[in-house]
């Protein structure tokens, strides 16, 4: 029996929400003495390959880390070709996403793009938001510090304004205003490239999930890495702060 099938930890054997920090494109590239956006073409490739995957095991939601708050500080000219590359994984990939019942969400400030851009994302989003069989959830412009501000600066106006008490706040009171409210609770985090942070990625949602660090660069990973990852995790043992 496969040993994500059987499992020795105590929690189940496929984690029902993974999320990934795609890092290493640019290593990637410059290791094959190639310009930085062939590594970015390279790793949607990756992102294609694990999506599908991740469907095949089973996994509930996946969340990429697709482009931080902190990216804009990359060349105008990066930024542009990952702005493209956006635009080609949304028309490429649009249909067969919605065709194998996959609901595409967005979590950030994805209305910072430009206008086509913004479009694409919530034609996208539209067109799969009845679909019930996965998630895939896109980090897009997003920043955990700040989410966690925003819901804080939200609770604040509510207790203000008479809607809550300052008795009734709880963790579920930010859970509830966090951009990931209504998914699982985060089980699996990976990070590729050998980098050993969270990058202001999950923050809150990370407080109980197993982490994972791979020195694999993210355009080499797939899916037997995922699967790797998916039998680690079925044999940890989760006791969320218990014996």
């Amino acid at each position: 029996m496969d040993d994500a099938a059987a499992g020795t930890g105590s929690g189940p054997a496929v984690p029902r929400h993974v999320a990934i920090i795609m890092d290493g494109n640019g290593r990637w590239a410059q290791r094959r003495g190639l310009p930085r956006i062939a590594g970015h073409r390279k790793g949607i490739e990756a992102a294609r390959s694990v999506v599908k995957a991740a469907g095949a095991l089973g996994i509930e939601v996946l969340t990429l880390y697709a482009f931080s708050s902190e990216n804009w500080n990359r060349p105008a000219s990066e930024i542009a070709d990952l702005m493209d590359l956006l635009r080609r994984f949304i028309r490429k990939e649009l249909e067969a996403l919605a065709g194998e019942g996959i609901r595409i969400r967005v979590i950030g400030d994805y209305h910072a793009f430009e206008s086509d851009v913004v479009a694409l994302i919530d034609s996208a989003i539209a067109r799969t938001a009845g679909n019930d069989r996965a998630t895939l959830v896109v980090a897009l412009n997003y920043g955990s510090q700040f989410e966690i501000t925003d819901a804080v600066r939200r609770i604040a106006g509510d207790v203000r304004d008479g809607r809550l008490d300052v008795d009734e706040i709880s963790n579920e009171t930010i859970e509830d205003r966090l951009s990931t409210r209504g998914l699982p609770p985060l089980d699996l985090l990976i990070r590729t490239s050998g980098e050993k942070r969270l990058s202001n990625f999950l923050l809150w949602q990370s407080a109980y999930a197993e982490l994972l660090f791979t020195d694999t660069l993210w355009p080499d990973f797939g899916e037997e890495d995922l699967g790797r990852a998916v039998r680690d995790f079925a044999r940890r043992d989760r006791r969320y702060g218990g014996l």
